[in-house]
């Protein structure tokens, strides 16, 4: 699933060709990816001009000039990207909105896991999952009292609550199993156990982290690309995701994988000791 450096990163390449154009109309192939009729969706959208493609977490919101927000989820597989008009869609391609200037926004999906809201503005915290989301990982908004204070009332294993959306917005599996690497805490340990330096150190790295990513393009790992069609460039930076067997980069043990939350989990055995009460 596309984490929070992938999305922004589709966000920066949506705003720079298409924000400012106007929909003359769009084609719904799969119903199922949206919240209304197609009929509604269609009416609401067409003749409707740009104006701003906004992120949230790890969803994308594109602001109309009628008070119309579409919040768009890529989930697991989801694409955006933009063709001339009259270009052959792909068989994977579910929502097309044709531009004003001949060109084509199509989403596209091989998985049909992505999901698209209409809703009006300022309705954002209506929606389930995005309503709920916690605070954006940077300076300003993740602030260390916040971060302790939740962290000291949870009694879990670190690595779920991190990738709990209503903790924190925007970490997906990979970049919680890198800032636990940075961090020297093991994804098992229980949170509340985690010390204020620990603390201090692990919103750190989140937040230099997700800079970083977003700088990098993202991470492809399976088949994200951004919205030119190009993948990440991030994978090359990762210090422990994917590297199983592998020599820690800083200590030399091999690298583990096991399973946390039901999510494949990498770490090293002497960096990050297990705390548990």
């Amino acid at each position: 699933m596309p984490e929070l450096p992938e999305v922004e990163t589709v966000r920066t390449g949506l705003t720079n060709l298409v924000e400012g154009s106007t929909i003359n109309r769009v084609e719904v192939i799969y119903p199922k990816m949206i919240n209304v009729a197609p009929e509604v969706f269609k009416n609401s959208l067409a003749g409707r001009k740009i104006i701003k493609i906004d992120r949230r977490g790890k969803y994308l919101l594109f602001r109309f000039d009628n008070n119309i927000t579409l919040v768009s989820h890529l989930r697991m597989e989801g694409k955006y990207d933009v063709e001339t008009e009259g270009t052959a869609p792909g068989k994977h391609t579910h929502i097309i909105f044709h531009l004003n200037d001949d060109r084509e926004l199509r989403y596209n999906d091989s998985r049909k896991f992505g999901r698209m809201y209409l809703i009006h503005n300022g309705e954002e915290h209506t929606l389930s999952g995005l309503g709920t989301l916690g605070p954006e990982p940077t300076e300003q908004d993740l602030t260390f009292e916040y971060l302790k204070k939740i962290m000291n009332k949870s009694r879990g294993k670190i690595k779920p609550f991190l990738l709990n959306q209503s903790h924190l917005a925007g970490l997906g599996n990979i970049y919680v199993d890198e800032v636990l690497w940075m961090s020297k805490i093991h994804p098992e340990t229980t949170t509340s156990l985690i010390s204020d330096d620990e603390i201090k150190s692990l919103r750190n790295n989140i937040i230099e982290e997700m800079k970083n990513a977003i700088k990098g393009h993202g991470t492809t790992v399976h088949s994200y690309s951004n919205a030119y069609g190009e993948a990440g460039q991030f994978q090359d930076k990762l210090k422990v995701y994917g590297r199983k067997g592998q020599p820690c980069f800083r200590c030399g043990s091999k690298i583990e994988k096991t399973v946390v939350a039901q999510r494949g989990t990498h770490f090293c055995p002497k960096c990050q000791i297990k705390v548990i009460k």
